[in-house]
């Protein structure tokens, strides 16, 4: 099999790597080991350095030691050990305090070592440091020459806070060196939407409102609170999952094509998509539905209720579905289904495509309606990306015409057999590079939180509970009977 054109390694210019809450989880579970799968890949240049910057006082030794075991932790079998001493040597620790100048000045001599190095700057901290830390590095003459600065979601709880935040940070760095990000545009899978879209004459003109039936977007975790007990049950699964990631997944199936793949272009149709959703009314009317997951099983195993992890009362939710349209000539009267929730039945993410059924059947009565299944296109975010399509075809044999539905299933590990990178991998490097496309700009961010801001009021403002949903189902009923009453039932309930 010859090696695909994604295989090919192409290289980034010198960098320093500077990580803000470098001891915290997503330094730890997620941007360390991606960081060092890109040096096992052979793409980071020789002078390049990663910086964990925190307040504890540990030393060289201890922080190499810590990235290390996290990295096996979560990179398992893929641990790359020849790589690890290259990588080790590009690490270093630095002790800081983001509310103190003096602090910055110390990390400034340090970086001067390397004046000609790119400089990205990702705060994996909490928001409300944003705007402190950008004014320190702004302070201290960090913010210049090619500094980029990158946001982890979600930032603020509402519009209007983060626009105080955002501002903060835009006092001091240049919106074209803010990188706001969203690592579900980083999936493969989600990348290669735009590929089936608008290189396949075979979707381009079914993608509208005349063949396609509903759209369904599934985040679906299996886990619990784990060590962000604190920080989720302020947020809970609107602000932690649907302001961003589902609704960019929305976005990206629903957006018009832009003339060019360039970074603009492709915003400026996400944003108009933002801006076409329906309003919410004051009467939600069922199209929303929120939820707590309580004691169960998940593979085998008993775990606790939300609130028995929380140790105290919370009507912070844990799961959404809700039922949505954007309202342009492209997707008149289509429903979008939007579904997360933690400790559901199983870990995937998926959009699925429910096209129409065929307007007219040829075939004689002896070939049912429950035979006759429309088309279904489903994009696989994870665990195991890929694409499926769901065609019908006769079901071999003799004894007359018996029909069934089959699938074209395409995984991207199987058929391109090479280790295809995390969200994160590939993100973190577009900074570097400074290709801001898979990352979210100011409007929209502000069109998702304008958008949903009305339905955080109603939730915050309700005296209603969540509904209770048993650990290790698909979330509570009642997400099932707002699918149900547009004859429509949720992906994993549909017969294959």
């Amino acid at each position: 099999m010859n090696q695909p054109s994604s295989a090919r390694i192409i290289p980034v210019d010198p960098f320093d790597y500077l990580v803000f809450g470098g001891t915290g989880d997503l330094a730890l579970r997620k941007l360390y080991p991606s960081l060092l799968q890109r040096e096992e890949d052979g793409q980071l240049p020789e002078r390049a350095r990663i910086f964990g910057a925190a307040r504890h006082d540990i030393s060289h030794d201890d922080f190499l030691q810590l990235v290390r075991e996290n990295c096996q932790e979560h990179l398992g079998a893929q641990f790359p050990e020849q790589a690890w001493p290259r990588f080790a040597q590009r690490l270093a620790y630095l002790c800081l305090d983001v509310t103190k100048r003096e602090d910055f000045e110390t990390l400034k001599a340090e970086l001067d070592k390397e004046p000609d190095a790119i400089r990205v700057y990702y705060l994996a901290m909490a928001p409300s440091l944003f705007g402190q830390t950008a004014a320190n590095l702004h302070a201290v003459g960090l913010h210049e020459n090619n500094a980029r600065i990158v946001l982890e979601k979600p930032v603020g709880r509402d519009l209007q806070t983060f626009q105080q935040i955002d501002d903060q940070v835009r006092a001091h760095f240049d919106e074209s060196q803010i990188y706001r990000i969203d690592h579900y545009l980083g999936k493969e899978t989600v990348q290669n939407l735009a590929a089936l879209r608008f290189s396949n004459i075979l979707f381009t003109h079914v993608w509208d409102a005349d063949h396609i039936d509903h759209v369904q977007i599934t985040v679906a975790e299996t886990v619990g609170l784990g060590e962000r007990a604190g920080y989720y049950d302020r947020y809970g699964a609107m602000r932690d999952m649907v302001q961003n990631h589902l609704l960019q997944l929305l976005c990206l199936v629903a957006m018009e094509p832009p003339s060019q793949l360039e970074q603009d272009m492709l915003r400026d149709e996400k944003l108009k998509v933002l801006k076409a959703l329906r309003p919410w009314p004051e009467a939600i009317n069922g199209d929303v539905v929120f939820g707590q997951y309580e004691k169960g099983s998940i593979g085998g195993k008993d775990v606790p209720g939300y609130l028995e992890e929380l140790g105290q009362d919370s009507r912070t939710e844990t799961f959404v579905a809700l039922r949505t349209f954007v309202d342009n000539w492209r997707w008149k009267g289509v429903p979008f289904y939007l579904r997360t929730g933690k400790r559901l039945a199983s870990r995937h993410s998926e959009i699925v495509v429910q096209f129409k059924q065929v307007a007219h059947s040829v075939f004689d009565d002896t070939i049912t309606n429950t035979q006759m299944q429309p088309n279904r296109l489903v994009l696989r975010l994870q665990p195991d990306e890929g694409v499926s399509l769901e065609l019908m075809t006769k079901d071999p044999g003799p004894g007359g015409m018996r029909l069934r539905q089959v699938k074209l299933d395409l995984s991207f590990q199987k058929e391109f057999n090479l280790h295809f990178p995390d969200a994160y991998e590939r993100l973190l490097l577009d900074v570097v590079r400074g290709n801001s496309t898979l990352f979210m700009r100011r409007d929209e961010v502000e069109a998702a939180w304008h958008w949903i801001g009305p339905l955080l009021s109603h939730w915050e403002h309700s005296s209603d509970k969540p509904r209770a949903y048993a650990a290790g189902s698909w979330g509570p009923l009642d997400s099932n009977y707002m699918i149900y009453k547009d004859n429509n039932r949720w992906h994993e309930e549909t017969p294959a």
